[in-house]
């Protein structure tokens, strides 16, 4: 494969370095150009003729022997050219380490900079290339297996030194004496040699002074010792090591020499005493208990380093004291950051704060005279290294105010970060470029307001000073460094000057925006951020805006491109930042939309790049986009124009046919296809053989290989994260703020040096601001084209974007990318992460058997999988509201559902870490409300499989939301997802119930899970006691109770078993008790003069109403409770309220709802309406005539209620209907003549017109008391009831003429009612046209009316012998006896034997 390099452009910036007339830092940045073309093996050959490694070699040793002040500023890029030389040619690298003066050189390289965290880097694996040849090697090994040969001796280090000591390799380890040999005894001439002798003597010694501590602690040792032996004495020499190896003694000696000190060198070799116990904590594989860091917290070690705190230095060599006391409180700070007791950083906090003007805050801003006196080289280095030492203290107290919760430390902590922000500000001088020239104070400077601007809030402590003002001043300051150091450069494209200043910059521009978007109170703050006009030639100066963005969205920098995309995603948060870049981006072809959509889409970028994208698309999808050209329109949306029409489009036409010619949706298909799911990812094509390696990638090998060999550490916070949005602590991006991205370390894409898209993206100046679309039939289409390069490993992240943006396209143009999401997209997203894999993830997270680092690697992965999941469940949530034919497919909806439940089902307790429950907690609410949504809408589909689905899971998701009830303070949104499901699943179940009462379920129902699956027992009744017990405890006022009542009677009316703990509970007698107390409370507020307070009236009722509900659920279908409910004297407790019932007819309707289930196949509770209560403070029952009990009200209620139809009239019939199959309430109604309303009834005029509803619920009522003989009779002696019934037999509306029917059937059975009947020529015709119906029920019914009237009456017989009635019912027999009918039909055979008795009595 070609090179992107030409060899023109490696020789000259060889002779660059080479040549000594050149300033040093031009030839610095030739190196560091030169080792970024260097990724590309295919140059390593030209660079090797040119003598590259004898050169670096050379100017290595100039540095450390001749001139290192000069040369120290190049180390750093030709030692990174020598890496990448040796770790690809295993040649070079041979004959390099067999040069003992090379690995000499290296060494003392890295003793000068062993401060230069990245030069002592580069030399150690250096050093572990050229030590460890034989084993990186790897062609030496796979040669000698393939042909047999002899094998080569393993390069091995003790297991001691394996133990003791952190490798950056890892290396096989032996043991110098075998474990397995045979300890002979040592023999008595053994104890002569001096190391025995020795260490006989010191165990003797410290076993005679009980430890090390009394030893040491002897004044005069050798007047304790004049008894012991000369052999055993211990020595001078002796008594000092033990003090310098005991570590307690060891550095309390060091910090009592610090406070004792009398000259500078007296300090600085104490703290080089201090900095090594340090160093040997860091050499240790293990920690130990006796540690420099646990001992240093037992001990007051702050009193030797504060007064170097209050102090500021006088002179150069206090400065350069500081440096050293700096340096050492950093190491410690750095080692304990995330274990740094709270009390020393109050200590530093108020040291630094305690004043001002004399504060270390105060040595960052230097006056300007001062600066420009500084000739003296030493001097300068002493400041900036000064400086440095000081920034990064400030970073680390920056990183470790964070775990401060008091109210005090909090003050503080804010108070330090705004004074920081504010010197930090006072720092940013751009006036002397020359002195900035190297960028090293610069970039300093903006990295420390990198991890400033990091922190939420950070420009709100300041006393003098607006918060606004703060932002605004850094946007200034910041902008300027942009136009300075990038806008006028042409960008990095143009220059390899400035990188960590770019990217620093542009990092604190994306916290600056999030900044300021909560600190300002008003949207102006957006044009703030455009540059005002460009510094060119021309005449008239072209205003830039926000135009200063796009150069850095194609930078060469991924993470640069990364932040400056988020940049772009926060100002179009807000409607006015869309309009500005929209503006700014009208001179780039494409436009903004074009420009976005193609970074969006080009599979050869990395995905964190290409996710702020999708985050911009998805914000300018929110604005309101116009379905038609409206020139009056602020936002058009998107241009095109179409080259073979010459017409323009713009609004939602321009939409869609931009995303149909960038064929969009293939390309989020061919996303799905190349995600990667792993926690790491490794080159697939890698080989044994390191030649094989080179051929195989040839000029696309641009991994850095330092990757291989570097250890993460957390030694030092760096603003150079794959996910530069992670620097922004609780960001309101919609990114996610603590989430790192799993960037795969892909040889063949990602970090090219200048990637092909990024010159092709922005184009040429002056180009119209519309997309041009070609013909479909064009052979070079951006897909096809896309196809053809290597596509970059898309994660999940980035996923998660695609549904978001997704979301608001299916808002805007919903037909369309419903059609889109139905091509096996939506499939595919919904089933790309299976649940197994977050399983086993999480319980490796709970039981970690790895290194430190892979748990952060896994957690990490499991972050973004559960994120990933989230925004799926919301897109599919999306779909069912637009259209649920989307979503309610075998093959989507199966899977996804048990996807679904085996997240509910995993347990957010024990051995996870407070990110990743709250991550968990929200996938949870998101597949809640999905689920909600699913049954909501599309129930009877979905219902049986969420049933099917959730059987394999139900113990797991019940204690599921048993878990988020305990949550309901911390986390309302996941407790009230939770019980909305419940709610809904149960209403879906209680309904089932209803509609398939006759038919048998071969699968298990919820009411089978819940009641008769001995596994569910446990969780079910915890879940019942926990929804009970937040309904008691919360107040009435509190939203989430409402939530938890929901839940209550759903399950309540659903599940046996939640109203057996109902009533073991007592839930009944507390609902009843309750409304005693609420009647109490209203009489009470009643008789308060003044105006009635209807608000607190209305909360009483609400509350009465609530305990009415859970009172109804609980007696549904329960007699137990029933029983329960009628000793806790409900009807009583009804009575007493019955006035305030009628004053609101909801309240009427629910009290009547319960009556009406209290009085279901249960006589008792019937019977008990008709009792009176003896007096308000008792409840004794007495039989009264009096008319004032319950069942009376009733009546009178149903007598007033006149509006037909009305759900009050419906449920009161309702309530009298179950009555009326009591006798004690039929006396009652029989007494109070209610019955006589029923001849009032007015009846339709017109055999074909229906009866009114009214007269149906009359019929039904009618017929229940029909049911008894002396219900029949009572029928019969209303006046007129015959006659009216008859009229209603004759109506042709099926149910009422059926009900009518039967009660004129019902009617005949009593003897004393034969006569009446008998004698009414019109009833005993409608029963004769009975016989001749085409119903065979209306004829059963007219069959058993005559027999009725025959048995035993025989009277009867000469009315029914009459000829047209007897022809009648020979017809009929004849009939029926004559059509064939099927085997076990019993209602056919009932009218064959009606019809057969019939004759034969009239045969008699």
């Amino acid at each position: 494969m070609e090179s992107i390099f030409k060899v023109e452009t490696i020789e000259k910036l060889y002779d660059i370095l080479t040549s000594d007339a050149v300033d040093i830092v031009l030839r610095k940045s030739a190196a560091e150009q030169l080792a970024i073309i260097l990724q590309d093996t295919n140059m390593h050959g030209i660079v090797k003729k040119l003598g590259m490694v004898e050169k670096v070699l050379a100017y290595l040793s100039e540095c450390v022997h001749v001139n290192g002040k000069v040369m120290e500023s190049i180390v750093l890029p030709c030692l990174t050219l020598l890496r990448k030389l040796i770790y690809a040619d295993s040649d070079v690298r041979l004959s390099l380490a067999q040069q003992s003066s090379l690995l000499l050189l290296l060494f003392r390289v890295s003793l000068i900079f062993q401060n230069d965290q990245a030069v002592l880097m580069e030399a150690t694996v250096l050093l572990c290339l050229l030590l460890f040849d034989e084993v990186s090697r790897t062609d030496m090994w796979t040669k000698s297996i393939s042909n047999n040969g002899p094998a080569l001796p393993a390069f091995s280090l003790p297991v001691a030194v394996v133990r003791r000591y952190h490798l950056p390799v890892k290396i096989t380890a032996h043991h110098i004496v075998s474990p397995n040999s045979i300890v002979v005894p040592l023999s008595s001439e053994c104890l002569s040699m001096k190391p025995v002798s020795d260490m006989l003597k010191m165990s003797w010694n410290l076993s005679w002074y009980h430890g090390t501590e009394n030893l040491l602690q002897l004044k005069n040792y050798e007047k304790q010792a004049e008894t012991f032996l000369d052999t055993l004495k211990l020595s001078s020499e002796d008594i000092l090591i033990l003090k310098i190896t005991h570590t307690t003694y060891g550095l309390q000696d060091c910090l009592n020499s610090i406070i004792q000190a009398v000259s500078h060198r007296d300090v600085k070799a104490s703290l080089i005493r201090l900095s090594f116990y340090a160093l040997n904590d860091r050499l240790a594989l293990k920690c130990i208990s006796g540690s420099c860091q646990t001992i240093l917290k037992s001990i007051v070690w702050q009193k030797a380093i504060n007064r170097f705190l209050q102090v500021l230095p006088a002179s150069a060599e206090d400065e350069k004291l500081l440096v050293d006391v700096l340096r050492f409180l950093n190491k410690l700070c750095r080692e304990q950051r995330a274990s740094l007791e709270a009390d020393h950083i109050m200590w530093i906090l108020k040291s630094l704060l305690k004043n001002k003007s004399n504060s270390l805050l105060g040595l960052l801003v230097r006056p300007e005279s001062q600066v420009r006196d500084e000739t003296d080289e030493i001097q300068t280095a002493v400041r900036q290294q000064l400086d440095k030492e000081l920034i990064h203290l400030f970073n680390i107290l920056l990183f470790c105010s964070m775990s401060v919760t008091d109210r005090e430390g909090l003050e503080l902590a804010g108070c330090f970060r705004t004074e920081l922000a504010l010197k930090l500000l006072q720092c940013l001088r751009l006036t002397d470029a020359p002195h900035f020239y190297g960028l090293p104070s610069l970039e300093r400077t903006l990295r420390g307001m990198v991890h400033v601007t990091a922190l939420p809030d950070w420009s709100t402590y300041s006393a003098t000073t607006e918060p606004v003002t703060i932002c605004k001043k850094y946007l200034t300051g910041l902008l300027e460094v942009i136009s300075s150091f990038y806008v006028e450069w042409g960008g990095n494209a143009m220059s390899f000057m400035g990188k960590g200043v770019t990217k620093s910059t542009v990092l604190c521009l994306l916290h600056l925006s999030h900044e300021m978007m909560a600190q300002a109170k008003d949207t102006d703050w957006v044009s703030l951020w455009s540059l005002p006009y460009n510094n060119s030639e021309d005449q008239v100066p072209s205003h830039l805006g926000l135009t200063w963005l796009v150069p850095l969205w194609v930078d060469r920098d991924p993470e640069v491109r990364f932040t400056a995309l988020g940049i772009g995603s926060a100002l179009t948060s807000l409607e006015i930042g869309c309009i500005a870049l929209a503006e700014s981006c009208q001179n780039i072809s494409g436009g903004l939309w074009g420009t976005v959509l193609n970074i969006f889409l080009d599979q050869s970028e990395c995905s964190m790049v290409r996710r702020e994208a999708a985050f911009i698309l998805q914000n300018l999808l929110v604005i309101p986009i116009p379905t038609e050209d409206l020139k009056d329109c602020v936002w058009q949306g998107p241009c095109v124009h179409d080259e073979e029409t010459g017409l323009s489009q713009t609004g939602k036409p321009a939409l869609k046919a931009l995303l149909h010619h960038c064929q969009f949706y293939k390309h989020l298909i061919q996303m799905v296809k190349h995600c990667y799911l792993g926690c790491y990812m490794f080159d697939v094509n890698s080989s044994k053989e390191d030649n094989h390696i080179i051929e195989k990638s040839g000029s696309t090998d641009f991994d850095d290989s330092l990757n291989l060999w570097k250890v993460l550490s957390s030694q030092s916070p760096s603003s150079h994260s794959q996910s530069t949005s992670e620097t922004m602590i609780l960001s309101v991006s919609p990114a996610p703020g603590s989430v790192m991205e799993l960037q795969a370390a892909v040889p063949t894409n990602s970090t090219s040096f200048i990637p092909e898209t990024a010159v092709n993206r922005l184009m040429a100046q002056g180009h119209s601001d519309t997309t041009t679309t070609a013909s479909p039939s064009q052979h070079d289409s951006p897909m096809s084209a896309a196809m053809s390069k290597q596509c970059a490993v898309v994660t999940p992240a980035l996923l998660s974007a695609v549904c978001s943006l997704l979301h608001n396209l299916l808002i805007v143009t919903p037909k369309d990318t419903g059609i889109a999401l139905q091509r096996d997209l939506l499939t595919a997203l919904s089933s790309l992460v299976s649940a197994n894999l977050v399983e086993r993830c999480v319980l490796e997270l709970k039981a970690p058997l790895g290194n430190p680092c892979h748990t952060e690697h896994v957690k990490a992965q499991v972050l973004l999988l559960l994120q990933y999941l989230s925004s799926v469940s919301r897109l599919l949530k999306s779909c069912l509201l637009v259209d649920s034919q989307l979503v309610v497919q075998d093959e989507l909806l199966k899977p996804l559902l048990r996807n679904a439940f085996m997240i509910l089902s995993i347990r957010s307790k024990g051995g996870l870490d407070a990110e990743l429950i709250s991550a968990l907690h929200e996938t949870w609410v998101d597949f809640f409300n999905l689920l909600t949504t699913l049954l909501w809408n599309s129930s009877q589909i979905a219902f049986p499989f969420v049933v099917a689905a959730l059987a394999s899971h139900c113990t797991a998701v019940i204690d599921t939301i048993c878990d988020c009830i305990h949550l309901s303070t911390t986390h309302p949104a996941l407790y009230t997802a939770s019980l909305q499901f419940l709610s809904v699943l149960l209403n879906e179940e209680g309904r089932r119930q209803l509609q398939d009462k006759q038919s048998v379920c071969q699968d298990p129902t919820v009411s089978f899970l819940l009641d008769h699956s001995e596994e569910c027992q446990a969780s079910m009744t915890q879940l019942t006691e926990l929804i009970i017990q937040v309904c008691e405890r919360k107040s009435s006022k509190d939203v989430l109770k409402e939530v938890a009542v929901n839940a209550l009677l759903s399950l309540l009316a659903v599940s046996k078993n939640a109203q057996k703990y109902a009533l073991e509970v007592d839930l009944i007698g507390s609902c009843i008790e309750q409304m005693k107390h609420i009647h109490a409370q209203l009489n009470l507020d009643s008789l308060k003069p003044g105006k009635p307070q209807k608000k607190k009236e209305d909360s009483f009722k609400k509350q009465l109403r609530c305990a009415m509900q859970l009172l109804r659920n609980c007696l549904f279908q329960n007699e137990e409770c029933k029983i329960a409910a009628l000793k806790a004297h409900l009807v009583p407790v009804l009575h007493l309220l019955w006035p305030w019932l009628l004053t609101d007819d909801s309240s009427m309707e629910i009290a009547l709802h319960l009556l009406c289930v209290y009085t279901a196949y249960y006589p008792a509770g019937c019977a008990s309406l008709c009792w009176t209560s003896g007096g308000q403070s008792s409840f004794v029952s007495v039989r009264s005539a009096a008319g004032s009990s319950l069942m009376h009200n009733i009546l009178k209620l149903a007598s007033q209620v006149s509006d037909d139809n009305s759900p009050l009239q419906h449920v009161i019939f309702d309530l009298l209907s179950n009555l009326a199959l009591s006798h004690d309430c039929k006396g009652v109604i029989q007494k109070s003549n209610f019955l006589q309303n029923f001849l009032s009834l007015s009846l339709p005029k017109g055999s074909h017109k229906n009866p009114s509803n009214v007269c149906t619920l009359w019929l039904k009522l009618l017929l229940n008391i029909s049911f008894g003989e002396d219900g029949q009779q009572m029928l019969m002696k209303i006046n007129g009831f015959l006659d009216q019934i008859v009229e209603m037999c004759k109506c042709k509306h099926k149910s009422s003429q059926h009900i009518a029917l039967l009660i004129l059937h019902n009617i005949c059975f009593s003897p004393t009612n034969k006569p009446k009947i008998l004698a009414n020529d019109k009833a005993i015709a409608v029963l004769t046209t009975c016989l001749e119906s085409d119903s065979c029920a209306v004829q059963r019914i007219g069959a058993a009316s005559l027999w009725a009237l025959l048995h035993n009456y025989q009277k009867a017989k000469v009315t029914l012998k009459n000829p047209s009635i007897r022809r009648k019912i020979d017809e009929a027999y004849s009939l029926v006896k004559t059509t064939p009918q099927p085997e076990g039909n019993e209602l056919n055979a009932y009218l064959l034997k009606c019809l057969e008795n019939v004759v034969q009595l009239l045969d008699c």
